[in-house]
Formats: C-alpha cells, structure tokens, sequence
C-alpha cells in the first residue's frame, strides 16, 4: 500500500505508519513537503484547515508529478481553545483515499500555560519549547510532549492516535461510511 504524507517529519511520519500497520499490511509512506497554508502557528480552526490544506496540496504534488497512492495523508499540530477556556495543543490528521473519501482525526491534547501564548503565537510552540527546555528541534522527533510526560508520550504516539481515529471511516466498511 502506498501512501504519500505532506511532510518530511519523521516523527510524524513513523506514527502515522504505526496506525496504518495496525490494519494494512505493506504500508510504505513517502513524506513530500508541501505547505499548509495557514500560520507557523496554527490556531483553532485553523489547525484543521492547514491538515487539510496539505492533503490538497499533496494530491495537486502528486497529480503533477504522475505518483500513485492509495492515500493521502496529513498531520497539523496546532492549539486550540474552543471547547474551554484554556489552550490545548493537539495534532489533526486528515486522510484521503484515491476516491476521494476523506476522515479526520484527533489526537488527545495536552495544556499551554497562558504566559507562553503571546511568545508561542510570534514564533510558534516548538521554537518556545525549544527555548525552554533548551531542545534543538524538539518538534522534529520525540517532541516537547515527551519532555512534559517524562517520556510516556511522544510525538508518534499523538500522531499515531490521530491517524488511528481517522482510519475509523476506512476500517469498519459501510458501518461508518
């Protein structure tokens, strides 16, 4: 099975092929970075947009470029603050099959204390983490989330758990469809 992902992150690119193993059998995943066209700091609803965004730009890749996948696929990591008064970073993935069928997923989230939002906005959460626990590139592997769990959680595991809730439209056949 081939699937392409908008992105280069290897983080992000080990979880999603950990949820798609858990189904497919021979589940190869080429990362092409492609843009998401939202902010570097990707907030409400936008978070979903810029996910989706990259599935677009992806297939428009892909098209131009004559490859083949079965599926499309996208992470966006971003913070939120509609469903309570705080913020929450989270990861949306979104997934597109070849005909077009689409899903959306989440991962759980974790709080943003308020006196880093204004800094977190200007130059996005991953540059402030970096800053914080003095980390190079923390988005890019195991992630700040790793640090903030004392490494029960990572990075591939929220995208992981992302991309598993939105394969739920594809593994359960016309049930969820």
């Amino acid at each position: 099975m081939k699937i392409l992902m908008g992105t280069k992150n290897p983080g992000k690119i080990q979880g999603a092929k950990e949820a798609f193993e858990k189904y497919f059998d021979d589940v190869q995943i080429e990362g092409i970075s492609v843009n998401s066209d939202v902010s570097n700091q990707p907030l409400n609803k936008e978070v979903f947009q810029g996910a989706k965004n990259r599935v677009k730009n992806l297939k428009e890749y892909a098209k131009n470029n004559n490859i083949y996948a079965d599926f499309y696929i996208a992470s966006e990591g971003g913070i939120q603050n509609l469903l309570c008064d705080e913020w929450i970073e989270f990861n949306a993935a979104v997934i597109e099959d070849n005909s077009g069928l689409s899903s959306v997923g989440t991962s759980q989230g974790f709080p943003i204390p308020d006196k880093y939002m204004k800094e977190i906005q200007e130059i996005e959460l991953g540059k402030v983490m970096d800053r914080i626990f003095n980390g190079n590139e923390l988005n890019k592997g195991q992630g700040g989330i790793s640090l903030l769990t004392h490494g029960e959680l990572t990075r591939i595991d929220l995208t992981r758990n992302a991309f598993m809730v939105a394969l739920t439209k594809y593994i359960n056949g016309d049930l969820w469809k």
